[in-house]
């Protein structure tokens, strides 16, 4: 998500493509591997720029913020074919979530907060959330009907609570976490608890110190914190036994932290497992048909990776080579497809304007 990944994920790609092929050789604990199945081309402007993948099951359908064409494209996720794209956007898309069956909600610039539908490939709704820069990463609560999105850049940063109900989307409240000196980055809605989970890089203008937030969605307040050290948490997503995976960032490989991934357990807010196998993510996935957390390890050790995670048993099972700037990653549960946009290179000649790479369980192909 960092303008700054691309160059540097750029040359551990190229520099590290050896040594990434020895990672990726490790064997599996689990029998069904992940493979590289298909290559999607995408039209338009070479994809230089984007960010947050998401899947609307219910529609069958991929999307990916793609700021090299100001859209979110839309993509097939049974067939791998590009279906189009909703334009219109100022200054994004950046966030990305699927809402209810034929929805994505994306965040754009001058703090504004859009709905997609998924059928017209149009920008059905416009919600400007009174900051002055970007809205960022989204989740969305079913259960209260809600998105919360992150205005990450503004000054103190702040997250808005905006009701999806009707045509009419209103905003429910805001709470602002002026500690979080270095934004904030991924929310996620755990369906165990009803609480909204946070990442936040930086506390208190501690590189050292960052956390994953804990806050209640119906009151808007904050209730603690889970702290994480040398870690710089980005992408967050909720797994099984009310666990989750936190993808420590790049931003924390830069700062001269090891590379590394958290699972933490959401009840005793303690760490079940660190992984050093995968590290410097940006947007990390969970996909509960394979139980497999996914990391978009843009700036892993040994050049980009897709970094596939056992969430059963919190365990490392692998790392695949993704590509330049692979900082985004979403999955279909339904047929096990893993979505892996990677930026324009010349270093690839299947994605020298950019694509999807598309990975699978080897026994669901």
């Amino acid at each position: 998500m960092k303008k700054s990944l691309l160059a540097a994920a750029s040359v551990s790609f190229l520099m590290g493509i050896s040594m990434l092929g020895a990672q990726a050789a490790a064997p599996a604990h689990d029998a069904r591997t992940i493979k590289h199945i298909d290559t999607i081309s995408i039209p338009g402007n070479s994809l230089r720029s984007f960010d947050i993948g998401a899947v609307s099951e219910p529609s069958h359908t991929y999307g990916l913020s793609d700021r090299s064409n100001h859209a979110v494209d839309l993509f097939n996720t049974d067939t791998d074919r590009f279906m189009g794209r909703a334009k219109g956007f100022s200054g994004g898309p950046n966030g990305l979530v699927a809402v209810g069956k034929h929805q994505f909600w994306a965040g754009d610039g001058h703090s504004n907060l859009r709905g997609v539908n998924i059928a017209s490939m149009k920008i059905t709704s416009t919600i400007h959330t009174g900051g002055s820069q970007r809205v960022d990463e989204l989740t969305y609560d079913p259960a209260l009907h809600m998105v919360v999105a992150a205005n990450n850049d503004d000054t103190p940063p702040f997250l808005t609570f905006v009701s999806t109900r009707g045509q009419t989307h209103t905003i429910l409240g805001k709470l602002s976490l002026p500690q979080a000196t270095a934004g904030l980055e991924q929310p996620a809605w755990n369906p165990v608890d009803g609480k909204i989970y946070v990442s936040i890089p930086e506390l208190n203008h501690q590189k050292a110190l960052g956390a994953v937030a804990i806050i209640d969605p119906r009151n808007r307040k904050l209730e603690g914190m889970i702290r994480l050290n040398r870690c710089m948490p980005a992408g967050l997503a909720m797994g099984p036994d009310d666990q989750a995976l936190v993808g420590c960032s790049d931003d924390a490989v830069s700062a001269g932290f090891a590379p590394k991934s958290i699972i933490v357990d959401l009840k005793t807010r303690k760490i079940v497992s660190t992984l050093h196998q995968v590290g410097g993510s940006d947007e990390v996935w969970f996909d509960p048909g394979s139980k497999h957390y996914y990391l978009a390890a843009a700036a892993n050790k040994g050049g980009p990776a897709l970094g596939v995670v056992d969430a059963t048993h919190a365990r490392w099972l692998e790392n695949l080579r993704s590509g330049a700037h692979a900082h985004s990653v979403a999955a279909d549960s339904r047929n096990g497809r893993v979505f892996v946009p990677v930026a324009q290179n010349s270093a690839s000649s299947d994605c020298a304007s950019g694509c999807i790479k598309v990975f699978a369980p080897s026994t669901s192909h």
